[in-house]
């Protein structure tokens, strides 16, 4: 089995990859805030952390993978006074785009996708649990977690005291017994939402939310926990604070989450992202302007740690991969794939399991398309090796989230009564292929292909798609 290494953010070196419990691998990633639409930055680290969950799925049994949505929240609250509309109308609407968005770019829906309003109980018991232990104190109708009480603060960003008091750019308020302590509870108005609580009527603070879905979800400690590299301070680092004071272990960082993983900053053609240059750059728009493998790419096509200018260029250079991903396995439409072959190619894997090395996956993906282009064109090489590429090439698609059956454009929909008529047909042509009656089967996919259906074989079996 291959062997996978990650830069762990907590102890800032790679380290080989030790899970928990082999037979089921924890993670958690910090999922949107559903006031609006998911910009590039949002894609990345669900891009980022799909391939992650995909590699590990190709090394342990059983993954679980957890990503909320934070359904609560002031923007929210000023979204729905700017628009009128209910709180309940935007976050459904936009947590319904956001997964609809994700999935074009082949992002699998997490295992689990909490919501922050539905553990609003967990939380509550999370902050009692700080207040009994003497790291949070209740004040003017807020609670508060209190900083100092907890000396291995700033552990994780490695910040100063001074630096975490500028980076959290914290709230003066009379009612703090120090500058960096931060909110866990707050009074809500008669037109905010709220819960009734120990400490009147109110709602979560942001950072305790993920400290209770993911202890919830995957126990504690778990193995990965991550997101963009804008929440390692101070959003990571209070999570920890909370988790790990309230469980009583002080004096171990790692006993909320093994590993942290950081995905790096966004920026647009060389500007940092922001409404006030107009270059506020949304997932949904460039969705109208290419298919959504070629967008993956792009957000792939850096190592995830580094920086990545989103820029033109970079989408048109994995628009012309994506194209000649396509155009090999057009070339190999007539071959079926052969399903004793289960695994990508050796060297796309390796470099996946460096520490999730895209832009050496995608050189040796490269390498692997040249191989397979002279292969079809030597009239030597013999049908079962053609099969076995294609299965290797289909694989290794699969792990980095491009898949064939994703490439091209949008699909139109298909109604019912044909959707019901395609699949009837291609159990049929599987029937009479393992009959070796190959005219039927030959006749069912030009059947299907007058009518714009594409049949695309799979180690798995037959796919297809809108032309």
């Amino acid at each position: 089995m291959a062997a996978l290494t990650l830069f762990n953010s907590l102890t800032r070196k790679k380290e080989a990859f030790e899970p928990l419990d082999k037979n089921n691998v924890r993670l958690y990633a910090c999922g949107p805030t559903v006031y609006n639409y998911a910009h590039i930055g949002n894609a990345r680290m669900a891009v980022v952390f799909d391939t992650l969950t995909r590699v590990l799925r190709t090394l342990y049994p059983k993954v679980t993978y957890v990503s909320n949505i934070t359904d609560v929240d002031d923007k929210i609250i000023a979204a729905h006074r700017e628009t009128g509309q209910p709180i309940e109308t935007i976050t459904e609407k936009y947590t319904k785009i956001y997964n609809e968005d994700m999935a074009s770019l082949g992002v699998a829906p997490p295992d689990i996708q909490p919501r922050a309003t539905t553990h609003i109980g967990e939380m509550i018991k999370i902050i009692e649990d700080l207040i009994a232990r003497d790291h949070a104190y209740a004040a003017d109708g807020h609670v508060l977690f209190h900083v100092p009480s907890f000396p291995a603060y700033g552990g994780l960003s490695g910040r100063s005291r001074d630096e975490q008091i500028a980076g959290a750019r914290v709230e003066v308020a009379s009612y703090k017994k120090d500058p960096a302590d931060f909110v866990l509870w707050k009074p809500s108005g008669a037109d905010e939402p709220g819960w009734d609580s120990p400490w009147g009527y109110g709602r979560p603070g942001w950072h305790i939310e993920c400290s209770a879905m993911s202890a919830k979800h995957l126990g504690l400690p778990f193995d990965i926990h991550g997101g963009g590299a804008d929440l390692k301070f101070p959003h990571h680092e209070n999570e920890i604070a909370q988790s790990c004071c309230a469980s009583g272990h002080e004096d171990d960082l790692s006993a909320f989450a093994k590993v942290w993983v950081h995905n790096g900053f966004v920026t647009v053609e060389g500007e940092k992202m922001s409404k006030s240059l107009g270059n506020f750059t949304l997932v949904h728009d460039i969705l109208e302007d290419y298919p959504g493998p070629v967008i993956r790419l792009a957000l792939l096509s850096a190592h995830y740690r580094k920086p990545l200018d989103w820029t033109q260029k970079r989408l048109q250079e994995a628009q012309r991969l994506s194209e000649k991903i396509a155009d090999i396995f057009g070339a190999l439409d007539a071959i079926e794939c052969d399903p004793s072959v289960t695994s990508a190619d050796a060297d796309i894997l390796a470099a996946l399991c460096d520490d999730l090395n895209t832009p050496l996956a995608f050189s040796k993906l490269n390498t692997l398309l040249s191989k397979i282009d002279l292969a079809i064109t030597n009239p030597k090489i013999p049908h079962k090796t053609l099969a076995e590429l294609k299965s290797i090439l289909y694989n290794s698609t699969q792990i980095l989230g491009i898949g064939i059956v994703d490439q091209g454009v949008k699909e139109e929909a298909v109604d019912e009564a044909l959707q019901t008529e395609i699949e009837k047909l291609l159990t049929e042509r599987t029937a009479a292929k393992a009959a070796k009656n190959f005219a039927r089967a030959d006749e069912i996919r030009d059947e299907l292909n007058k009518q714009g259906i594409e049949i695309i074989d799979t180690p798995e079996g037959p796919n297809w798609r809108k032309t």
